[in-house]
C-alpha cells in the first residue's frame, strides 16, 4: 500500500509479485532441503531454517531425537535379551511359520549340532532329522515335551518342547537331561544291588532260624550252636552293609565335613598296621614303611574319615592276598605333597576292571568278596573321603602279581606347625 501511494498501483503490484516470488522460492528451497534430508541415513540431524521453517525443522529434530532414543533403548533391550538367551542353560530356537530357523542361541546350536550364523533361515527339518524331533514339529499347538537321544552327539539326551507364539511361530526349548538319566539309572541299579546284597544273608539267617525252630529238639547242642554262629555271621554282614550304606549316603549327599584337625601320620599308620596284622591273623607278612624325612608328617583333615579310608585300603589287601603273601603300608613325600600307599602281592586286577573299581557294589570277584566279608562299598567310600580331603585315589595292578592303591594328598593338606599334634 505504501508503494502504491508513492509510486502508483503498477509499482505496488510489481513489488507484491516480487515478494511472493521470493517467499515461494524460500519455501521451495526449504522443501527441497526437507526432501533431501529424508533421503539421508537415519540419524542425520534435520537442517536449520528461518521463520516458520525454523519451527518445523526444530519439531522434526525433536521427534528425530525421540526416535533415536527409542531405537537405542530397543537395541539395548534386544541386546540384553540376546545376552540373557545366550546365558540360559537351556537351548532356545525360534522357528518361523514354515519351520525355518529365525534365531538360535549357542546352547541350542550345540544340542542340535547347528551353526547359529550359517544355518539361520534354513528349514530345521533338513538339518535335524531325528524322528522324535520331526514328529514334535508335526504336532501343531501345545504338544507334550519329547525325549530323544542325539544322533550327532553320543551320550546326549535332550528334553525338547515346542511353544507356539506370534503368527504361527514356535519357540523350541531344549534341555540336556543326560546327567539326570544317568542318576536315575544309578538309582535303579543301587536299589537292585541293595536288595540283592541284603536278600542273600537274610535268606541264610531265616533258613537257619527255621531249622532251629522246627528241629530244635532233634539237633545236637554243637550243631545248633553252629547254626547260630552262621546266622550271627550273616547278621554281622548285613550290619556292616547297612553301616557302609549310611556312611556312603552321608558322603554322597554332601554332609558337612568334620572339623579339621592336625593328624600325626606316624601314630595313625602304626594303629592301622596293628589292625591289619590282627585281621591277617599271621597269614601275611605285614609291614609299615615310612620314608626318611617323613616321620613327623602331619595331615589336616578328619581323623575319623582318613582312618576309615586308610583302613579300607589295608583290609582289601588282606582279603585279596593269598596266605603267605606280602602287604606293605607306605608313607612318603611326593613333590610338594605326600602319599599313603598299600602294596600287596595278591591276586591282582585285570586292566578292564580298573575304571569301575570305585563304583558301588562293583566287585572283580563276587564270590571271594562275599567269603571275606566285603560289602562292595569300601572303595566308593575311600574315593569320597579322599575327594573331601582334596586327594586322589590312584590304582596300579597287574593280574596275578599284586596291586598298589595310593592316596595322594596336595601340599595344602600338610600342616607346617607340628606342635600340639592329635592322633
Amino acid at each position: 500500500m505504501a508503494v502504491g501511494l508513492v509510486a502508483g498501483p503498477l509499482a505496488a503490484l510489481m513489488t507484491m509479485s516480487g515478494s511472493l516470488l521470493l517467499l515461494y522460492t524460500h519455501h521451495v528451497h526449504n522443501l527441497c532441503r526437507l526432501v533431501a534430508w529424508t533421503q539421508k541415513p537415519v540419524g542425520t540431524p534435520p537442517p536449520h531454517g528461518a521463520g516458520s521453517w525454523h519451527y518445523a525443522f526444530a519439531g522434526l529434530a525433536r521427534r528425530a531425537r525421540l526416535g533415536d532414543d527409542a531405537r537405542e533403548q530397543l537395541s539395548t533391550a534386544l541386546e540384553r535379551f540376546r545376552e540373557a538367551s545366550e546365558a540360559m542353560p537351556d537351548g532356545v530356537m525360534y522357528l518361523s511359520a514354515s519351520d525355518r530357523i529365525e534365531w538360535i542361541n549357542t546352547t541350542a546350536a550345540q544340542h542340535f549340532g547347528l551353526d547359529a550364523s550359517r544355518d539361520q533361515g534354513a528349514p530345521v527339518t533338513t538339518l535335524v532329522r531325528e524322528p522324535e524331533f520331526v514328529r514334535l514339529l508335526g504336532t501343531r499347538g501345545d504338544a507334550e515335551p519329547v525325549i530323544f537321544r542325539s544322533g550327532r552327539r553320543p551320550g546326549l539326551t535332550l528334553l525338547v518342547q515346542a511353544v507356539p507364539f506370534g503368527d504361527g511361530q514356535r519357540m523350541i526349548v531344549s534341555r540336556d537331561i543326560s546327567q539326570l538319566e544317568k542318576l536315575e539309572t544309578v538309582r535303579r541299579d543301587f536299589i537292585a544291588n541293595v536288595s540283592h546284597e541284603l536278600r542273600t544273608p537274610l535268606t541264610v539267617v531265616i533258613g537257619f532260624l527255621e531249622t532251629l525252630i522246627d528241629a530244635h529238639e532233634d539237633l545236637e547242642p554243637a550243631e545248633a550252636l553252629r547254626y547260630l554262629r552262621l546266622a550271627f555271621d550273616q547278621s554281622c554282614r548285613m550290619q556292616s552293609l547297612i553301616e557302609d550304606l549310611l556312611t556312603l549316603s552321608a558322603l554322597e549327599t554332601g554332609a558337612p565335613a568334620a572339623a579339621e584337625e592336625k593328624i600325626a601320620v606316624g601314630p595313625l599308620l602304626a594303629d592301622i598296621a596293628r589292625d591289619t596284622e590282627l585281621l591277617s591273623g599271621g597269614r601275611h607278612d605285614v609291614g609299615l614303611v615310612v620314608a626318611a624325612g617323613s616321620e613327623g608328617a602331619v595331615l589336616l583333615g578328619s581323623g575319623k574319615e582318613l582312618r576309615s579310608a586308610f583302613a579300607n585300603l589295608a583290609s582289601n589287601a588282606v582279603r585279596y592276598t593269598p596266605d603267605g603273601g606280602r602287604i606293605r603300608l607306605l608313607w612318603r613325600r611326593v613333590g610338594g605333597g605326600a602319599e599313603f600307599a598299600v602294596e600287596d602281592t595278591g591276586i591282582g586286577i585285570e586292566a578292564r576292571h580298573l575304571p569301575r573299581l570305585t563304583e558301588r557294589f562293583y566287585r572283580v570277584d563276587r564270590g571271594r568278596s562275599r567269603e571275606t566279608g566285603g560289602t562292595g562299598l569300601g572303595l566308593a567310600i575311600v574315593k569320597h573321603i579322599l575327594s573331601r580331603h582334596d586327594a586322589q585315589l590312584l590304582v596300579e595292578s597287574e593280574y596275578g602279581k599284586g596291586s598298589r592303591f595310593s592316596a595322594r594328598f596336595p601340599a595344602a593338606r600338610l600342616a607346617r606347625d607340628r606342635s600340639a599334634l592329635r592322633n
